[in-house]
């Protein structure tokens, strides 16, 4: 599979909850945690469950930096 996104962040699926029209997904990436919201669709399509190998791909218009 090809894509044009270039934030791409591998990890491991740890949360799988589909609940009407929407899929929340949790992701462990290294010692990080992604959580993201797709449709229900797309996460059947996908058959994401616990443990699986994943890639979040990020395309945001805006990304927040933080220092303590």
């Amino acid at each position: 599979m090809k894509t044009s996104g270039r934030n791409r962040l591998p990890g491991t699926v740890t949360e799988v909850k589909i609940e009407g029209l929407m899929a929340q997904i949790g992701m462990k990436v290294g010692e990080n945690h992604v959580v993201a919201l797709i449709s229900a669709e797309a996460a059947r399509e996908l058959k994401l469950k616990v443990g699986d190998r994943a890639t979040a791909l990020i395309k945001a218009t805006s990304v927040m930096i933080v220092k303590e």
